[in-house]
């Protein structure tokens, strides 16, 4: 894997991280074959007991009873979010949690169920998890001119629009997910990347913020645009609930920044190449970048996301040699062990590795995620965590500890009797 790391940072920036079909496979063109076409928003179900054209159903109540429909009904205020631990400031000589954060990119339940697997998955393992939401994932194709992409014409986008079942299933998902713990965060919509796309790289603040508008809206307006009558809203306010983001393509985050911040995100996790270190902020925001891990047996690292490892591996191809395919999936596995390993045993530093729901290389990297969930996630003083849980337990922390901490490097063991006061 000679090389990795400049093949690694440079696919960071082009097209193809993220682009894939509601089936998980990759697209560059953003055309949508037949089978993904959408075919107007979906009848009420026949066995429900609600006939075609009533209004939305009444929210079933959540565990707490209590449910507050909000808009049109797409989303609801269920309370507080369950199962989110409290963040507490570090004592005397205390280590730190050796925190690591699965993200997930897009956060289509497409005909793979990956989103459907890693959720349960992170049920069984004691791990919550960032999912990006792309909003133009719960907009139908027949509603396509809704969406006004930034130097773009109306409806372009470079990923392919989903199916009626595909937001259904999604939906389904994202209301679970977040019940489980989970983060539901933003992919922005139409994943236009530079140089080809004209993508975030080229946008100004406003057309960001725009952007980030219709993101928003999809999300808290889906039921007004599939004109489903027989889905549940999900169970949280996203305009409350939505404290951060990843960029398509990790482009465009210096413009990006200020209209995050006018939201009132917490974080932003769009900065690629980065080394394992405790973050610091971004005028005002938690900068999360993606990072830079070792390849073991060479002297190259790779960035932490699925797919810098096929581009160092089979290149711009999904599909590589399958007799390549178990020393490709070791060879990844391998390394997110030993971004672990370096910070687990020295400076604790959070790890954050970035992923999309797809089967490129006959699903290997799929693979080589879910084995270091299994091993990871837990192991003493481990926290499997969202983005917004970091920021969370960061925010409570001493600044002159977090200090402390940023001097260290990521493999330095350090005497914490004496560092953390």
């Amino acid at each position: 894997m000679t090389g990795v790391l400049a093949v690694g940072v440079v696919s960071a920036l082009v097209l193809s991280t993220g682009c894939t079909t509601p089936g998980g496979r990759p697209t560059a063109t953003g055309t949508t074959p037949a089978s993904a076409t959408p075919a107007g928003p979906t009848p009420t179900d026949p066995t429900s007991s609600a006939p075609a054209g009533s209004p939305a159903p009444t929210p079933t109540p959540t565990w707490d009873g209590q449910v507050r429909s909000l808009g049109d009904g797409s989303t609801s205020d269920t309370g507080p979010q369950p199962r989110q631990p409290k963040p507490e400031r570090l004592k005397p000589g205390e280590r730190p949690p050796q925190f690591v954060v699965f993200s997930w990119d897009g956060a289509l339940e497409g005909d793979d169920r990956l989103f459907s697997r890693f959720r349960k998955l992170g049920v069984e393992t004691n791990a919550q998890m960032t999912f990006f939401l792309s909003g133009l994932y719960l907009l139908p194709k027949s509603k396509r001119s809704l969406y006004h992409p930034p130097m773009h014409d109306p409806g372009a986008a470079a990923i392919d629009f989903a199916t009626n079942a595909h937001i259904k299933d999604t939906l389904e998902q994202l209301r679970l997910a977040w019940l489980d713990g989970n983060e539901i965060g933003t992919h922005f919509n139409g994943h236009f990347c530079a140089p080809k796309h004209g993508g975030g790289g080229d946008w100004s603040t406003e057309q960001w913020a725009s952007e980030l508008d219709q993101a928003i809206s999809f999300v808290t307006n889906w039921r007004t645009n599939t004109g489903f009558k027989d889905v549940p809203p999900l169970p949280f306010d996203y305009t409350k609930e939505l404290v951060g983001g990843r960029a398509p393509c990790l482009e465009g985050q210096t413009n990006l920044l200020p209209a995050e911040k006018a939201k009132g995100f917490r974080y932003d996790a769009s900065s690629p190449g980065e080394f394992q270190v405790w973050p610091v902020r971004k005028d005002g925001v938690w900068n999360f970048p993606l990072q830079l891990l070792p390849n073991p047996g060479t002297s190259s690292q790779n960035l932490s996301m699925d797919f810098n490892y096929l581009a160092g591996q089979s290149g711009a191809t999904t599909e590589g040699d399958p007799g390549k395919f178990d020393d490709w999936e070791k060879a990844t596995r391998d390394s997110y062990l030993a971004g672990f390993e370096r910070v687990y045993n020295g400076s604790r530093a959070p790890l954050f590795i970035g992923n999309h729901f797809e089967d490129w290389n006959g699903g290997i990297y799929m693979q080589a995620v879910e084995d270091v969930m299994k091993s990871v996630c837990k192991r003493e003083e481990v926290r499997c965590a969202t983005f917004r849980q970091v920021a969370d337990w960061l925010d409570a922390q001493d600044p002159k500890v977090l200090d402390q901490l940023r001097r260290l490097d990521p493999a330095q063991p350090a005497d914490w009797s004496r560092l953390v006061r």
